[in-house]
């Protein structure tokens, strides 16, 4: 049992700590409104995906499994999001004041990160492996909970880096020309993010 759970928590730093449709977010969240207006952000992305997990572990994949068709959609929707996402995060606009740079826009909300997790092809991969690997081999819903728990530990730690870090890069992009090609940079990489959901053999 505590060899499963240290591998547990190694995957899940892993999966969380990696690049990601996430992090590219927060990392940019971080940079263009700083580190105390991303929490928020840094919560949904953190306690979300533990509430997706809890979901899906007490049957939620079975309706999934009833109707294949929603595979499809949530793949089209999660197209939609991220497209709209990224079209977000290239047009913020930002402009010089006496305070320093304020970017346009504002960061994503604790719900909307949250809800981001259901479409976020890098969280189903991180949700299905947890549940398959490692808790639904033991009996009974409570491993979905201790699933849920170590991803909460991880994501914590691992969102409240990638935003400290935008913040801290925000230093070098002052200049609102730098910030503006970062963001398009950002922007480029979370459309990049689709690559695997729509052409694996891409990969």
């Amino acid at each position: 049992m505590i060899d499963a759970l240290l591998t547990l928590l190694a995957f899940a730093f892993l999966a969380a700590g990696t690049p990601g449709p996430n992090n590219v977010m927060l990392m940019a969240s971080g940079m263009n409104y700083g580190f105390r207006r991303s929490l928020r952000h840094i919560a949904g992305v953190a306690y979300g995906l533990p509430l997706m997990i809890i979901a899906v572990g007490l049957g939620l994949s079975q309706v999934f499994a009833a109707l294949p068709w929603l595979e499809q959609a949530l793949r089209i929707l999660c197209a939609l999001y991220l497209v709209y996402l990224a079209y977000r995060i290239a047009t913020a606009r930002p402009k010089v004041t006496a305070d320093g740079i304020e970017v346009t826009g504002n960061p994503l909300t604790f719900w909307q990160a949250a809800a981001f997790q259901w479409v976020n092809p890098k969280a189903w991969v991180m949700v299905t492996t947890a549940l398959t690997v490692y808790a639904l081999p033991l009996d009974g819903v409570w491993p979905a909970f201790g699933a849920a728990l170590v991803f909460a530990c991880a994501g914590t730690v691992t969102a409240t880096t990638w935003t400290a870090l935008g913040h801290r890069l925000r230093l070098f992009f002052e200049d609102p020309l730098r910030l503006r090609v970062f963001n398009i940079a950002a922007a480029v990489l979370l459309l990049m993010t689709l690559i695997p959901v729509f052409w694996p053999q891409l990969l």
